[in-house]
């Protein structure tokens, strides 16, 4: 073993022992049920500004330092496309989500709709939040892997067990003090980084290399197709980014959340940047290597001392558990809390807590497995649970917040079909990172079939009534109706060039939510008459 995978193994090791210990800290704050999914709502707007910066700018670091490797700067769009989600949520949806207390997605579409559809939204959530949490988990497992020679399975092991042993004990109080520590660490990364780009290549060195390479200094070689997907994924996401809200919803005051995120969003900056400079420092010293997340620590092995590569990898951890972390207690939330009561409507907040800390032992074994089945490409994991989440409860998310004539039998269906269709898709095209059935991204497919399934079963099953809106409810659908219209000229007047540049599936997509968006505005719950 070489000297830099000794400082990478006893950085890490001992900063998870100093995780245990804040967590044993944390596990008496978190006794009762709201103190352990939420903290008790009782953070501060820097504590969740910790968590979301640990959150999404420890994940889009990660994303765009391999992106970054292969592609260039046009990386840099996966992080402005994650930006401009988080400031959605700060600036519109922190404080209506706030006043519902709302804990889960999945959670909440339950109250609305059941428990058949609690427990269905809360296993699909449960079962996507490990992809999400081993797409960032492969990035330190692939630093083992690169430093010592481990396979990456092995490697995948030891990363879940260390993120597993410190999770269990506190719930949210042990995300926060993690997310906490881990942004010092991000800073610590950063700084080494900043050194080890001046030595190898050196600054000038990389600014002409963007200069004269026109695949690596173009904003848009990654491709318009998947710059668009990332925006609409993210976009999509707003409702759905359960993580994120049930740590921002941990806040005192939705106004400490507010402030809260609007800082994360300053701090991702500084990721996006440094994860674009330190990917293409490592494509021109280490070019060829078939992972960006191997050729990035191999090439810091050549630049830097050993002690040095240690405190870069331990950064590459902490962007893993800023990450994983959050996932893997907001999945075992949905399986543990929202499964649970689904399935025991009687039992006590301590059950479900129960329930929740054996849903993280039982996630963390599905985490492993899904990094033994595919390891080589961690994006792929990121489009896939997308896919299969936000397939099944965007729809059945939506109506419970604007459509009363929405059912309980439509949510379920939505929720089936969705996901079904999701997996179809992504089974058609071979399960493919970037080349997809006909051209059309699974989650566009899925999410349209959740819509579908939602508004035909709402509108056979129930009484409803149209109605005239008026105000803004008018200009929302004389608005959504005329761009439709726009969008299915454009489907069929233009549609061999739509597919041929891969957008005709998101068009389809917006043209279907588009009218479901005016059928909201137009429709209304039939009230029964008075006896």
């Amino acid at each position: 073993m070489t000297s830099s995978a000794f400082w990478m193994f006893g950085l890490a090791l001992a900063y998870t022992l100093l995780l245990i210990v804040m967590s044993q800290i944390a596990k008496k704050k978190a006794k009762a049920g709201e103190d352990f999914f939420v903290g008790g709502r009782k953070f501060s707007r820097w504590t969740v500004a910790f968590c979301i910066t640990g959150l999404f700018s420890g994940s889009t670091y990660i994303a765009i330092l391999e992106l970054s490797y292969f592609t260039g700067i046009s990386a840099i769009w996966y992080g402005i496309a994650e930006l401009t989600h988080v400031l959605i949520i700060a600036l519109v949806l922190i404080g209506p989500f706030r006043k519902r207390m709302m804990v889960t997605i999945s959670g909440l579409i339950g109250d609305k709709y059941g428990r058949t559809a609690k427990g269905i939204a809360g296993a699909i959530t449960a079962i996507t939040f490990p992809m999400w949490s081993v797409a960032t988990a492969l990035a330190f497992a692939s630093c083992i892997n690169a430093l010592t020679g481990l396979d990456m399975l092995a490697s995948v092991v030891i990363t879940a067990a260390l993120m597993y042993v410190f999770l269990s004990a506190g719930g949210m109080w042990s995300v926060a003090m993690t997310q906490t520590a881990n942004f010092f660490v991000f800073m610590s990364m950063f700084a080494v980084a900043i050194y080890a780009i001046g030595v190898n290549p050196g600054y000038g060195a990389l600014a002409t290399f963007l200069e004269t390479n026109a695949k690596y200094g173009s904003l848009t070689s990654v491709g318009l197709q998947t710059i668009l997907a990332w925006f609409g994924t993210f976009l999509i996401n707003v409702l759905l980014a359960q993580a994120a809200f049930q740590m921002a919803l941990s806040c005192k005051t939705a106004d400490e959340g507010r402030k809260g995120l609007l800082i994360a969003g300053g701090f991702n900056v500084i990721f996006i940047v440094m994860g674009v400079l330190v990917g293409v420092a490592a494509a021109i010293t280490m070019p060829g290597n078939a992972r960006g997340l191997v050729a990035v620590p191999k090439y810091l092995m050549e630049t830097l001392p050993a002690p040095m590569v240690g405190m870069f990898t331990l950064g590459i951890w902490a962007c893993a558990l800023g990450w994983g972390a959050p996932c893997q207690f907001s999945g075992a939330t949905s399986l543990g809390r929202d499964v649970g009561s689904a399935l025991f409507p009687d039992a006590s907040d301590a059950k479900l807590v129960h329930f929740t800390r054996i849903s993280l032992l039982a996630l963390t074994a599905l985490m492993i497995l899904f990094g033994y089945l595919r390891s080589e490409q961690a994006a792929w994991w990121n489009i896939f649970a997308w896919t299969a989440r936000n397939g099944a409860t965007f729809a059945p998310m939506v109506a419970a917040l604007f459509w009363g004539v929405a059912t309980p039998r439509a949510a379920v269906t939505a929720l089936v079909a969705g996901c079904g269709a999701g997996l179809l898709w992504n089974w058609m095209g071979g399960w493919a990172v970037n080349s997809f059935y006909l051209k059309i991204h699974p989650v566009w497919v899925a999410m349209a079939a959740n819509i579908i399934g939602m508004t035909v079963v709402s509108l056979a099953e129930r009484g409803w009534n149209i109605i005239t809106p008026q105000g803004g409810a008018a200009m929302l659908r004389n608005a959504a109706l005329l761009v439709a219209l726009a969008l299915l000229v454009c489907l069929v007047s233009a549609g061999g060039w739509l597919y041929t540049t891969g957008l005709w599936g998101m068009t389809a997509f917006l043209l279907v939510l588009l009218v479901w968006i005016a059928l909201i505005v137009s429709t209304e719950r039939q009230q029964s008459s008075a006896s």
